[in-house]
């Protein structure tokens, strides 16, 4: 009998144990992913008719993106979008039924007034049992996402604006988007069907293109390629010399690399970025090998999540280096941004603010400030350094590079007028006779405060698809809407 009961309470102890352990990885290891997941709506439900703070965009004056109105019903209060589809991907929605997403999510304690921030002076609120609440202030401008939103039109896409100095995104677009009020609305019934009518659209509006979606990122990821070959120590501006090619014949296999409509080039690296050379880079994956391409590209961000200061960013990925030892044609491939890397718009914009900062990747944010009720700023966004992608030294010679791609090259339309402009284009091949127009730039390009990157998809016709063709005036009109803003 002892023996049994012995038995039992060793079994009760590693029970016990069990459920202790896994306690701790639901609410200490895990609470994060889960408080950061859309579908969780406990916030919502224990905040939901609670006096909310507003949402306002960078401009001066502001713009109010999200507020609360007193409804009276006994749901209390409902949430409003005054810009309705324009920042709907970015504030994210306010849902009884559905919980919250974007700003409203990431920021919610700030929102509700119980942010970290609160000073004593809000003491004597706590005391008195009085409800306050915060604004959280975004980077974005509504000058800048506006030109956004109509420079891409109604192609499917995305366009990223951001401040190479310090990581404030200043506009982040993805068409198709949606109106967040729609789905908050309080009809239960009537925000559920709108919420089931956006989920069966195949065009997903839901999704934020931006920093939710990868995307083969196509000739834009030759400047990964390119830092790669300098940090190897065997790519210089005037070594090698690339030979003239129309394709290059790949090894272990039979299949070759083509150029961009069968043209013929090469040369030494900056006339092969600048004609966005497929046969020449190519080369240069081959000869740097999987190594340090990875571990460059590993450097820009790739493989991590983003620090972005909103819910559920992807990182954009690339293959492990070993798998390139015995799969050298698509080390190649990958070289031209094709088959094993995928990236984020956002991805690529960082990738050109890398260029742009010297090398160094700052985290990339769109709060900028928490103010209290009587407008004083109670907390800001710290700038922080995210990784490091190169020297200062590669960062200058490549930075005039991609000058070379816009002033004589396949970026010729990214060009601000009257502004130095750096840059670089994509046409990331998708099959089916379509491809991904790709661009992403800076400027001005000898102190550069706007990087920028656009991806139009599923555009048909090779010779209609490229970067330098369909993407680069988006970008360029981006690049001039967001330096009248920034100094």
């Amino acid at each position: 009998m002892n023996r049994q009961i012995r038995r039992l309470g060793v079994a009760m102890l590693v029970l016990y144990g069990v459920l202790f352990a896994w306690l701790n990885v639901v609410q200490v290891l895990r609470a994060d992913h889960y408080n950061k997941d859309p579908r969780n709506t406990r916030a919502v439900v224990r905040d939901f008719g609670r006096p909310r703070g507003q949402i306002i965009s960078g401009d001066d004056p502001g713009v109010v993106l999200a507020r609360s109105k007193d409804v009276g019903s006994h749901f209390g209060r409902a949430r409003l979008y005054p810009e309705h589809d324009l920042f709907g991907h970015i504030t994210g929605s306010y849902s009884f039924t559905f919980g919250s997403d974007g700003v409203e999510k990431s920021y919610n304690t700030d929102l509700t007034g119980r942010g970290p921030a609160r000073s004593i002076k809000h003491l004597v609120d706590l005391l008195r049992d009085q409800e306050t609440t915060d604004d959280v202030v975004l980077t974005v401008r509504k000058s800048v996402q506006q030109v956004a939103k109509a420079a891409l039109g109604n192609r499917r896409g995305s366009v990223v604006a951001i401040d190479p100095r310090d990581g404030s995104i200043l506009a982040m677009w993805s068409f198709p988007s949606y109106d967040p009020e729609t789905v908050s609305q309080l009809d239960q019934n009537a925000a559920r069907d709108r919420r089931n009518a956006l989920l069966a659209n195949p065009a997903n509006p839901l999704l934020a293109r931006s920093y939710r979606e990868t995307f083969f990122p196509g000739s834009t990821f030759k400047v990964v390629t390119a830092t790669a070959g300098l940090a190897s120590g065997k790519v210089t501006p005037a070594q090698p010399v690339y030979p003239n090619l129309r394709e290059l014949d790949l090894p272990d296999t039979k299949e070759t690399l083509a150029n961009f409509g069968n043209e013929s080039c090469g040369g030494a690296l900056f006339d092969v970025l600048r004609v966005s050379c497929n046969t020449s880079f190519g080369q240069m994956g081959l000869d740097i090998g999987g190594d340090a391409l990875v571990s460059t590209a590993h450097g820009f961000g790739f493989g991590s999540v983003p620090p972005l200061d909103l819910p559920q960013a992807t990182a954009s990925t690339i293959a492990d280096a070993g798998f390139f030892a015995h799969n050298r044609p698509l080390l190649a491939f990958t070289a031209i941004g094709q088959t094993t890397v995928r990236a984020t718009p956002l991805q690529m914009a960082l990738v050109a603010a890398a260029v742009a900062n010297g090398g160094s990747v700052m985290a990339p944010h769109v709060m900028k400030e928490v103010h209290d009720v009587e407008g004083d700023v109670i907390r800001r966004f710290r700038p922080e350094v995210w990784t490091t992608a190169m020297s200062p030294e590669e960062a200058s010679l490549l930075r005039d590079a991609m000058v070379g791609v816009v002033t004589n090259g396949t970026a010729g339309r990214l060009a601000v007028p009257g502004v130095p402009t750096a840059g670089k284009t994509g046409t990331a091949q998708i099959g089916n006779g379509s491809s991904h127009a790709w661009i992403m730039g800076f400027a001005p390009a000898n102190a550069p405060r706007v990087a920028v990157a656009v991806i139009v998809e599923n555009q048909r016709g090779a010779s209609e698809a490229t970067g330098g063709r369909v993407a680069a005036p988006i970008g360029r009109a981006v690049l001039e809407a967001a330096l009248a803003v920034t100094k």
